[in-house]
């Protein structure tokens, strides 16, 4: 998850409950700010998301950015792009 607000959070698709129909669910929490984007990615092998001139990044260090569903994050790695978007 990546919010307006310059802030990452990973968390395992495990933590999202199935709600019924209309229902919503906290992802990331938010003080100034809202969802930018959200990407579902396999933790081995890292999180990946382009940069300018058609190059690719990936971080395997996630630990950092790793917490709670409904937590606030942390700011993104150097070089994340801005606005926050992973595609």
């Amino acid at each position: 998850m990546s919010g307006t607000n310059r802030k990452l959070l990973i968390f395992p698709i495990e933590e999202l409950p199935q709600m019924s129909k209309g229902k919503g669910v906290i992802l990331q929490k938010y003080k100034d700010g809202k969802l930018a984007d959200a990407k579902t990615f396999e933790y081995a092998n890292g999180l990946s998301w382009h940069l300018k001139g058609g190059r690719q990044r990936t971080e395997t260090e996630l630990l950092a950015w790793k917490g709670k569903r409904a937590s606030a994050g942390r700011m993104p790695p150097t070089g994340f792009p801005k606005p926050p978007k992973f595609t």
